[in-house]
């Protein structure tokens, strides 16, 4: 699975420390999986699968013993500043370092509620909790919390991306940044080992056809109805040129690839630039399946490069210290 680094201006753990949380985050998976999967070959009853002795879990108090509010946050504070994050200049010096994971902060318990038929039903079971599991990571930290849009549970493209492609690609999900005082949004940027994707995604009716020019506007069809989009190129080319000056800037020397994706409509454009690949209906699942095999491992310089990004990254949040307890349990389910 890719890692969701960074969505939108939503707070992320991966901005403490990047190389640490990458790290854990391939570990928890792997770890998680095997045991599972083991319970599953022993006859293990997965749909009542409960966290192993030994685990912690968050005591649950009775209403009548609760006491105020600001105690709820104290308590809670308390016992989450053991987990906190190293501060950035007490990062490790190699990526390569795999430390200890902590229960609270990297708890991930899959809710099975059904009893997979096969090894493949239990894989896909597995792999939709993990996909909730990156969505809270990067939307939330143990003392803050981002209001995350709903959408982005139903996002198939986001989905597909987050389930298909090695855990070494690092995915920014139209992020802010903030330059020069001013916040700049971006689109769809891929950091895999070797390159930076910039990446525009063009969602349009499935089947319908988008004929591209070099002019201001594109062209839809869709049956016997036409529209006007605007030149997506326009964008696409803009983001590239704002990555590759903030690199420039980082002397960080990373190769950029600009994309054009539609996975449910063809793009009709014979006179792409050079520097632009297109990935239509046509292509994307082969363009998926490729990517997906790629076995290369994380390099540091592709650390270097999302650390740009995320050193410039906008963060909207809201304190998690006194939040109700209610709040904190429908946070676990």
């Amino acid at each position: 699975m890719a890692q969701l680094v960074k969505m939108l201006d939503y707070v992320s753990r991966y901005e403490h420390d990047l190389s640490r949380y990458t790290n854990q985050f391939i570990r928890l998976k792997r770890s998680q999986w095997e045991r599972m999967k083991r319970q599953w070959d022993n006859g293990v009853d997965l749909a009542s699968w409960q966290i192993a002795a030994g685990e912690e879990t968050i005591e649950k108090k009775p209403e009548n013993e609760m006491g105020s509010q600001e105690e709820v946050g104290k308590k809670r504070f308390a016992s989450l500043s053991r987990f906190l994050p190293f501060r950035k200049d007490e990062q490790m010096d190699s990526i390569d370092t795999e430390p200890a994971i902590e229960v609270d902060e990297l708890q991930f318990t899959p809710n099975i509620i059904q009893d997979p038929r096969s090894l493949q039903q239990l894989r896909k079971l597995y792999i939709d909790q993990l996909f909730h599991f990156q969505l809270k990571w990067a939307s939330s930290t143990l003392t803050e919390r981002s209001r995350i849009d709903g959408k982005f549970m139903r996002d198939n493209l986001l989905h597909d991306f987050l389930e298909s492609l090695p855990d070494s690609y690092l995915l920014f999900y139209y992020p802010v940044l903030k330059i020069k005082k001013a916040p700049v949004e971006l689109e769809v940027v891929l950091m895999t080992p070797v390159e930076c994707i910039c990446m525009t995604i063009l969602q349009a009716e499935e089947g319908s056809v988008l004929v591209g020019s070099g002019e201001r506007f594109w062209t839809k069809k869709l049956g016997e109805k036409e529209s006007k989009l605007l030149n997506p190129t326009i964008g696409l080319n803009r983001m590239g040129k704002i990555v590759s000056s903030l690199f420039t800037s980082a002397e960080v020397d990373f190769p950029i690839r600009k994309i054009l994706l539609s996975k449910e409509s063809y793009i009709d454009f014979p006179g792409v630039a050079h520097d632009i690949q297109i990935i239509d209906r046509r292509d994307y699942p082969k363009w998926l399946e490729k990517e997906k095999k790629s076995s290369i491992p994380m390099k540091s310089m592709q650390f270097r490069a999302a650390q740009v990004l995320l050193d410039l990254c906008q963060t909207t949040a809201a304190s998690r210290l006194f939040e109700t307890e209610e709040q904190l349990e429908t946070e676990q389910e």
